[in-house]
């Protein structure tokens, strides 16, 4: 298991070599392993994708649906919480936009929460779940993910810190009203941009 994330000093001498990146980032060399709880096993003749909430279609998707869907590459970095980013990742996976049309949310639809295996959970205003740079991603950088970033399959929210990028990601809800995820209740931002660095809650937040 590996705990509540902690600071990480950023070395100095990274700051020039990065302009681009959000405020208090350094460029990660490596893909750091962070997580909340065990890396899950995967089955694919039991695994399932399930949709529900304020939907006119709720959902169940096996495995083999799910892969069945329609698949987009998208580039985009990763921003955790602990100030490391992985830059320039080349994802593989589904549009959030494909379920919305398996599902069709309700118009009072709002918010969604993440639900990854363990009870792992984050939320995120729909706006930010349909944004250009998000995905369910299968794939990155050409391979299939690794059990321990998050395989078979997990959420990518480039402008969101990273804890809502959910791992082992298991179903998606489409809410009315916000729900805070497994983070904000130890106090983590509930909104979460990573260009405000906001990365801790405040009476601003939201």
């Amino acid at each position: 298991m590996i705990s509540r994330p902690r600071s990480v000093r950023r070395p100095a001498l990274l700051e020039a070599d990065a302009p681009s990146l959000p405020p208090g980032q350094f460029p990660a060399k490596r893909w750091t392993v962070l997580h909340q709880g065990e890396v899950p096993p995967f089955d694919p003749g039991t695994w399932s994708f399930r949709i529900w909430g304020l939907v006119e279609r709720p959902a169940s998707l096996s495995w083999a649906a799910f892969s069945g869907l329609p698949q987009v590459e998208r580039q985009g970095d990763l921003h955790c919480v602990t100030r490391w980013s992985k830059l320039d990742n080349r994802w593989l996976g589904v549009d959030p936009g494909e379920l919305s049309r398996i599902a069709k949310p309700l118009a009072e639809c709002r918010y969604v929460v993440l639900h990854g295996e363990g009870g792992y959970s984050a939320n995120l205003p729909l706006e930010a779940w349909l944004s250009a740079g998000a995905l369910l991603a299968t794939h990155h950088d050409g391979a299939p993910l690794r059990p321990q970033h998050g395989a078979p399959l997990r959420a990518v929210v480039p402008d969101r810190y990273a804890w809502k990028s959910v791992k082992w990601l298991r179903g998606v809800e489409f809410l009315a009203d916000d729900r805070p995820g497994f983070w904000e209740g130890f106090g983590f931002s509930n909104s979460a941009r990573v260009w405000s660095e906001e990365r801790f809650a405040s009476s601003a937040d939201g």
